[in-house]
Order: C-alpha cells, then sequence, then structure tokens
C-alpha cells in the first residue's frame, strides 16, 4: 500500500491530528524565552500527553530541547529503541535491583528520592561494575516524592558517599505554580535555595560542584525567570496550551493536537423520538441527525453528553443524547444536505471556530492534562505537517 493511501486508511474512522511544525514552533518558543544558559525539558511521558512520544521526542529534540523527560522506564526504553540519543530523566521512583538493571542497560537516568534508593542503585551498580548518573528530588512542598528539603544536605552527602553513583542534578516540583498567587510557589523556591545553600556549604568540605538544578514545570517557566535555573521541564506548554489563562500573554504557543472523526450515518427522526441509551436526549420537534464514529472508548468523556459541541464545515453543532463506547450522535438539523463520510472536528479549529481541551475541562470541571492523555491508541495519530526548517533551533 502507498503511504498516502495508508494515511487515508487511518482517517476511515477517527483520528487524532498532530501538527508538527506548531510542535516546533512552540518548543522553538521555549527556547527563545529561556536563556542561552537554561537548557529545555520537553516532558514527553504518557506517550507524550498522548500526541505520540517518539515523534513528538524527535521532533522537540530537533527544534532545540536538549533533555527528555518520562515517568516510567518502559517509556524511556520505548525512546531508546526507536534511537532517540538525548539524555532521558524518569521522573518517577525506581527501587528494585531489576529496575537498577534496566535503567543501567538503556542509558536512562534515574530520580532518587530516599536513602534506601541510593543504597539499591550503588549495590546493583556495583554488581554491574558500573557507574550512573543520578538525579536528586528534594520535597519542597507537593508532598509526592523526594527528600524532605530539610535533610537536602545529608542526603546529597550520601549519595555523593556511594560507589557508582554521580549526582547529575538536584531538582524539587512546584505544586501551586500555575495559581495567580505566587505565594505558596515563593515559599518552594524559598526552601529550595536554602536546601542549595546547605549543599553548597557543605560542598566546600567535600570538594563536590554543586550540579545542575532545576524547579520550574510549564506554568513557573512562563511566570518567572527566576525560577529558570539550569534547566526548565515543559509538558503541557510543549503541546501548545497555557497551564492557567493569566499566563497567555508571556508566550505564542500554538496547539498541537486535533481530534477528528468521520459522518458515518444521517437520518431524520420525529419529535417525541429518543436518541441513544437511557433516551438522556428526546426530540422536542422534527430533527435531522448524524452518527459519527468516535466514543468514549476513544476517549471521549461520556459524561460530555449533552455538554459538548463538534465543529461541522467550520459551526459548531450540538451533540445530543448518550456518548456511546464507539460513536455519537448530533443534531444536524441546521445542515440538510450533510453527507455520510464528511470530517468532523471535536477538538481543533475549522474557519473562525475553536474547540480546545480547555473547553472540554472547562466543562467536566477537570483540567486540559487529563483530556490530552485520555485519548486512546485506536485512534491513529497521523501527522499533518513537518517542521519549519526556515526556525532554526537556539541551542542549549
Amino acid at each position: 500500500m502507498r503511504r498516502e493511501n495508508f494515511t487515508d486508511a487511518l482517517k476511515e474512522r477517527a483520528w487524532v491530528e498532530i501538527d508538527l511544525a506548531a510542535l516546533a514552533h512552540n518548543v522553538r518558543q521555549l527556547r527563545r524565552f529561556l536563556s542561552p544558559k537554561t537548557a529545555l525539558m520537553a516532558v514527553v511521558k504518557a506517550d507524550a500527553y498522548g500526541h505520540g512520544a517518539i515523534t513528538v521526542a524527535e521532533v522537540a529534540c530537533q527544534a532545540g530541547a536538549s533533555w527528555l523527560g518520562v515517568a516510567t522506564i518502559p517509556e524511556g526504553i520505548q525512546l531508546r529503541e526507536a534511537g532517540i540519543q538525548a539524555p532521558i530523566l524518569i521522573l518517577g521512583a525506581s527501587n528494585t535491583t531489576e529496575q537498577v538493571q534496566a535503567i543501567a542497560h538503556w542509558n536512562l537516568q534515574p530520580t532518587l528520592c530516599t536513602p534506601q534508593q541510593a543504597f539499591v542503585f550503588s549495590e546493583t551498580l556495583g554488581t554491574l561494575n558500573r557507574s550512573l548518573s543520578v538525579h536528586v528530588k528534594l520535597d519542597t512542598g507537593m508532598s509526592r516524592l523526594g527528600t524532605p528539603w530539610q535533610q537536602a544536605a545529608e542526603f546529597v552527602a550520601l549519595v555523593q558517599r556511594l560507589p557508582h553513583l554521580k549526582i547529575a542534578s538536584i531538582y524539587s516540583h512546584l505544586a501551586t505554580a500555575d495559581s495567580p498567587d505566587p505565594t505558596v510557589m515563593r515559599q518552594q523556591r524559598d526552601r529550595f535555595e536554602e536546601a542549595i545553600a546547605q549543599i553548597k556549604t557543605q560542598s566546600k568540605t567535600t570538594g563536590m560542584t554543586p550540579p545542575r538544578l532545576h524547579l520550574a514545570n510549564s506554568a513557573a517557566a512562563l511566570s518567572d525567570p527566576s525560577l529558570h535555573y539550569d534547566m526548565v521541564r515543559v509538558g503541557l506548554a510543549t503541546y501548545g496550551l497555557y497551564p492557567a489563562p493569566h499566563l497567555k500573554p508571556a508566550i505564542d504557543l500554538k496547539p498541537v493536537m486535533q481530534v477528528k472523526a468521520r459522518v458515518t450515518q444521517v437520518k431524520n427522526i420525529s419529535a417525541g423520538t429518543g436518541v441513544s441509551y437511557g433516551h438522556q436526549f428526546v426530540a422536542s420537534q422534527d430533527m435531522r441527525l448524524a452518527a459519527i464514529a468516535i466514543g468514549y472508548a476513544d476517549g471521549v468523556p461520556r459524561n460530555l453528553s449533552n455538554k459538548m459541541q463538534v465543529l461541522l464545515r467550520g459551526q459548531p453543532v450540538p451533540q445530543i443524547g448518550a456518548i456511546t463506547m464507539d460513536q455519537m450522535m448530533l443534531d444536524v438539523s441546521a445542515i440538510p444536505d450533510l453527507q455520510t463520510g464528511e470530517v468532523v472536528t471535536l477538538l481543533g479549529k475549522e474557519g473562525n471556530a475553536q474547540i480546545s481541551a480547555d473547553d472540554w475541562a472547562a466543562t467536566l470541571g477537570t483540567i486540559s492534562w487529563e483530556i490530552l492523555c485520555g485519548f486512546k491508541h485506536r485512534l491513529p495519530r497521523v501527522a499533518v505537517s513537518q517542521p519549519l526548517e526556515s526556525e532554526q533551533a537556539t541551542p542549549s
């Protein structure tokens, strides 16, 4: 099958379009937003927030990212098997001998949060006769992973003493960086600074050079340059969405993902007819309906039933009835000549109309991160553009 025919086959039912030019644009904008000394880590965990980790990693590195962040060892292995050579930080915790062996074999870089982890890594690496770059995580207020910031100097000294471990960075994670109120974020920054000061004081006797420091996620990177340090870890902004509305003036981002489906049947119903499971919607008048081939098994939340719109021929069209596993229904009474096979945009832009993951998140009372990560793999990811080579990446 010819490549173009194969791409068309992927679009027979429903699919996710990935705009690689928009992705490269976002990375370049972020790269220019940072100082030359600050590295950019593209966070590609959760299959790059549903965008396709391998493709995103490749384009992000070409556009100016110099590090990649994942949550799990298999995510890192997937990138290595694809031939990606950039340093990969595992943001999650690894605790077993088998995990250490896999990390060492695939040249990944782990996060250390506790002395117990450090001992497991050192002992296992000793049996392999290998050394490994490790990253020390401090808990400055997220109350998730990380050693308490008050014990930072002690923990760093322990890791430094253990054989086969080389500290590549010290970092923490911010809990409220997307809030307009910076109080908690500044408290975490102050704790991070105090911990680093203690480590630097200790380093005068140990001879350790303070390693790379990083603290900022997307929101912090966009809101406060003083939080950039030696690297920022950017997830959501890479994919063209803003962590909070007040951060939109900071930088020009373009959404990377669009979600589309085809009309599979069009029919007329009379007033009083119920639509879909449970008849949550009953027609108040004669209507024209369209079925489209996408549902909650593809990642469209069922709780959006009767609460969402899609774009058809550039105009908003209401979804009606319960969203089902593989299909949903639309009220297309305003488009009497609609034909099967026409393309509907669930997320994305048509003409002057646009529906974003933020819109779905607001309706559901959740966050856009969850929406992006929810699209299942039975929806093919289709690249619809290529990065613009006329834009040169800024080295980090």
